[in-house]
């Protein structure tokens, strides 16, 4: 959990005072936030079932089909869906998650 909350808060710092249109137009910028998609997704996915079952609140599901989908649709990828995931799913994803370790840490 500790790796999908570092990199859902690395991708909202990539694109804070951007705009989707930017997306659009650096490809470094796209290829990142792409990146640490799939890298919370796959936390995401080495998070045991139990665990999960006892979170409901994460969107572990949509945090590992998101993955899957930038993975094996490498040439298809929905900017604007990365954007969404970025600027919107990952910061409250990131709250969550900020909430579940302080409880486990505390």
């Amino acid at each position: 959990m500790r790796h999908m909350l570092d990199h859902a808060r690395e991708a909202s710092t990539l694109i804070a005072g951007r705009t989707r249109a930017d997306l659009d137009t650096d490809r470094q910028l796209q290829l990142s936030v792409v990146r640490l998609i799939e890298i919370v997704g796959e936390a995401a996915n080495h998070v045991s079932r139990e665990e999960q079952q006892t979170r409901p609140a994460v969107a572990w599901r949509e945090a590992v089909t998101a993955r899957n989908r930038v993975i094996h649709g490498y040439d298809a990828i929905d900017l604007d869906i990365v954007w969404e995931i970025a600027a919107h799913d990952f910061p409250a994803l990131a709250a969550e998650l900020e909430t579940i370790l302080a409880e486990s840490e505390g």
